[in-house]
């Protein structure tokens, strides 16, 4: 054929007969076949024995003569490091992995149990089911998740223990590669525990569907013309010319090795063969499209699927073929036609559903109401939940504290389990946090795990999160979400600024300068008008009775107490002044002290009695808040889905940066320190700060919302409740369930809010805050008062004992003189003491 040979080429064959004693079998290749200086080895050996084309693959693959083996499918083969020169236009059995893959896929089977032997096949069978499973699925909500692998030690007697320990799985869909006497004691005995009946799934491989005992609606497979000896080497024909072709056009040939003696190098041009067959592709072959892989395997082989019927009847329900349209493998299936364990003609779901569910929670406000039980009793809107322990044995047990919980989720749990028919127990979160994927071991190649809720559920050591979880890309990857109950997002929470009052408040309406100018005016004043009083010649008037005495003209004092007076708008009774000069100044200084006064009483209600405060942030986009130089600190939940949030945003890497060191442990702490001051913004889920806020009026929400999501229940990947929880929420939504929760647990600070907000509108009133310095400024006066009057009462006492010394001296100095005077003979004796 012109196509495939050239001109003037002539292909000459040879043949031997396998031994069965390998060592003979690798002296006839040297002797029988190298010796005939072979370009290429075709090999095929019984599909049933012990005979193997290893011996032939051996001593070809020394020299590199490729060889191309047509009926071996042993996975040891797809070693190059052995078999450096062995290709195949039958695929391994570890390619029954692809179509398991497809089966799966089609019958939306995502949770399996696989079991296998432990040799070479069975363990190259789960690696291609493992890497397949999950490069294959561009969809990654549908990868198949392997729930457990058991593995056995071929030439197996009993099997109970084992399947025991799988039959309180989930999974009941059963992938498992044997031997046809393993499979035939695993079938016995899964049988006897009734594992072969109603709502199991059996996918086996070829070697299995011989044994004589294979259940009824068992699925296998078998390969599409494995036993056709005629055509596989037909084809082989076909891809040895096609190459040799290829190879003769752009390389030199080189002469073949003749001597397992005397040729002891490697045979270059074999190697280049065999690099040109594995590029061969044979689109109409006899078995169908032949081409190889990177490891010398066919690829693109033609499966039927076969299901196991009445009476050991092998019938096929499908295919696995070719497809020219899509350039791929397609399986086609007729699930019509398959009879499933139990005789039953409809599909089974292929996991048991588990009616007890451990779901775990968290305290958060108002979802989340949490109280320690001293008694051990809960009251009747309250459920019990202690401590998850996530240390045992796995079985979820929880610590000796009993904690009573109520709130929001609570009730949406209670309505869940009665509305789809679930039990459950009830736990809270190991460490109070709902989870962050951190790597665990600080070591070199340390892995990235899950902490918290997120991480009991992925680890499914818990089965379901009610809880105020928001659905991200990050926890979606590992865990189920149902649809959201409850739409919310993100803003800031912070104090109200509050005006610093002092104790000079009432001094806040003049400036300093003011008030030293209107100080030295009432003195100026005064002594202006002392002065005009006390010079004027009309200071003076009569008064008009007849003892003919005159009115005083003002002092000093007087003007002082006069200018005081009239500056604090207080009745002057007396010591005002006479003259018409100094009243034209007491005027001018009247109409002055009532512009001062009523310009500090319209200042003091502008200080003193203002509107609350407003928010001093306008929202995450607050030039103080990207600003790290302003000295403005704001914080989040360390691992929170907020965090995760920011950790996304590109625009907000600066400000995280800044948060990072300040985020806290729990949303509690931070919403605490922002009441005392300590914290100027938390940023956080809108659902607690809004309620937060509604209970406390000295906090308030900052901003529009920003980063909208939705809480939603957590479950595992592939968990048979998911779309059951997703019906009843949006079943809730639709009847009204959703509202009544928002109106008894988060709309119920409404009234407080009210009450927040009527305090808002009405003017603040003077207080003891406002006014102490008022009371202080009397209390000094008063104090001042009482000690001039014991300085007063000091110098009068002082006054009057001078004074009487002096009338003494006065009065023994008159008696003296008058002796004199009179001329008394008698000396009249003036002591010392008296003066």
């Amino acid at each position: 054929m012109d196509q495939y040979v050239p001109k003037g080429v002539t292909y000459l064959p040879c043949f031997i007969l396998m031994d069965p004693n390998p060592i003979r079998t690798a002296l006839n290749v040297c002797k029988d076949l190298i010796a005939h200086k072979v370009y290429a080895v075709i090999v095929s050996h019984p599909l049933t024995g012990d005979l193997s084309p290893a011996a032939v693959s051996y001593t070809s693959g020394f020299y590199h003569i490729p060889v191309i083996g047509i009926s071996s499918r042993d996975s040891a083969f797809s070693d190059k490091n052995i078999h450096v020169s062995f290709l195949r236009t039958v695929p391994p059995y570890s390619h029954q992995a692809d179509v398991w893959v497809e089966l799966l896929k089609h019958f939306n089977y995502m949770k399996v149990i696989f079991i296998h032997s432990s040799d070479t096949d069975g363990r190259a069978l789960l690696g291609r089911f493992q890497s397949t499973s999950q490069s294959q699925q561009d969809d990654v909500e549908i990868k198949v998740q392997v729930e457990s692998v058991i593995e056995f030690e071929p030439g197996l007697e009993n099997f109970t223990e084992q399947l025991l320990d799988i039959r309180s799985a989930q999974a009941r869909v059963y992938l498992m590669y044997a031997g046809k006497k393993d499979a035939s004691v695993i079938f016995r005995d899964a049988g006897m525990l009734n594992m072969t009946e109603t709502g199991y799934v059996w996918i086996v491989t070829e070697q299995a569907l011989e044994a004589n005992n294979v259940p009824e609606g068992t699925l296998g497979l078998k390969l599409v013309n494995a036993t056709a000896e005629q055509a596989h080497i037909q084809d082989s024909i076909f891809v040895l010319t096609s190459a040799l072709r290829e190879l003769t056009s752009m390389k030199n040939i080189t002469e073949a090795p003749s001597d397992c003696e005397t040729s002891g190098t490697i045979w270059d041009t074999g190697k280049q063969l065999f690099e040109y067959i594995m590029k061969q592709e044979l689109l109409d072959g006899q078995t169908g499209k032949v081409a190889f892989d990177e490891n010398g395997d066919r690829v693109n082989a033609e499966y039927d699927v076969v299901n196991i019927k009445e009476n050991q009847v092998q019938e096929a329900v499908g295919h696995y073929l070719f497809s020219r349209e899509v350039d791929r493998m397609r399986l086609t299936l007729d699930d019509t036609a398959i009879l499933w364990p139990g005789r039953i003609r409809t599909k089974p779901e292929g996991f048991m559903i588990p009616t007890h569910l451990k779901v775990l929670t968290i305290a958060e406000k108002p979802f989340v109401y949490v109280r320690e039980a001293k008694d051990d009793k809960c009251n009747q809107d309250e459920i019990p939940c202690p401590h998850f322990n996530s240390s045992d044995d796995g079985t979820g047990a929880i610590d000796t504290v009993m904690h009573c919980c109520r709130g929001f989720c609570m009730d949406l749990l209670q309505e869940l389990a009665k509305t789809i028919n679930f039990t459950y127990s009830l736990a809270l979160s190991p460490d109070g946090l709902f989870g962050n994927y951190v790597i665990r071991n600080t070591t070199v190649g340390g892995k990235k795990e899950w902490t918290g809720l997120i991480g009991e559920l992925v680890a499914e050591r818990a089965d379901m999160i009610v809880a105020p979880l928001t659905i991200n890309p990050e926890r979606a990857e590992f865990i189920e979400f149902s649809k959201p109950f409850k739409y919310q997002g993100i803003t800031i929470l912070e104090k109200k600024p509050s005006r610093s009052s002092t104790l000079v408040s009432f001094l806040q309406p003049f400036s300093n300068t003011l008030w030293i100018l209107v100080m030295v005016s009432v003195h100026v004043v005064a002594l202006v008008l002392y002065l005009l009083d006390r010079f004027s010649p009309f200071g003076r008037f009569k008064l008009a009775n007849t003892d003919g005495t005159e009115e005083d003209a003002l002092n000093l004092s007087s003007a002082i107490w006069f200018a005081w007076g009239v500056l604090l708008n207080s009745g002057i009774g007396e010591g005002t002044p006479r003259s018409f000069s100094a009243r034209v100044l007491g005027m001018v200084w009247a109409g002055f002290a009532m512009i001062i006064v009523a310009s500090y009483t319209a200042n003091l209600a502008a200080f003193l009695v203002l509107e609350r405060p407003k928010t001093k942030l306008t929202g995450i986009n607050d030039a103080r808040l990207r600003n790290t130089m302003e000295n403005l600190t704001c914080a989040t939940v360390k691992g929170s889905a907020v965090d995760m949030y920011f950790k996304r945003q590109v625009e907000l890497s600066n400000m995280y940066r800044t948060m990072e060191a300040n985020n806290y442990d729990t949303a509690e702490d931070a919403i605490e320190d922002v009441k005392r001051g300590k914290l100027m913004a938390f940023i956080w889920d809108s659902s607690r700060l809004d309620f937060e806020a509604a209970q406390d009026c000295e906090l308030v929400t900052a901003g529009e919302l920003f980063g909208r999501s939705g809480y939603g229940i957590g479950l595992q990947k592939g968990s048979p409740w998911a779309d059951a929880v997703t019906l009843a929420i949006l079943d809730f939504h639709e009847s009204g369930f959703m509202e009544s929760l928002d109106n008894r647990w988060i709309l119920q600070g409404n009234l407080n809010l009210a009450q927040c907000e009527q305090n808002e509108k009405t003017p603040n009133t003077l207080g003891l805050k406002n006014m102490a310095g008022v009371f202080i400024l009397v209390a000094g006066g008063i104090a001042f008062g009482v000690v001039l009057i014991l300085i007063e009462m000091v110098y009068k006492k002082h006054q009057t004992r001078k004074q009487k010394r002096l009338e003494l001296a006065r009065h023994a100095a008159d008696k003296w003189r008058g002796a004199i005077e009179r001329g008394c003979p008698e000396a009249v004796e003036v002591s010392p003491e008296s003066g």
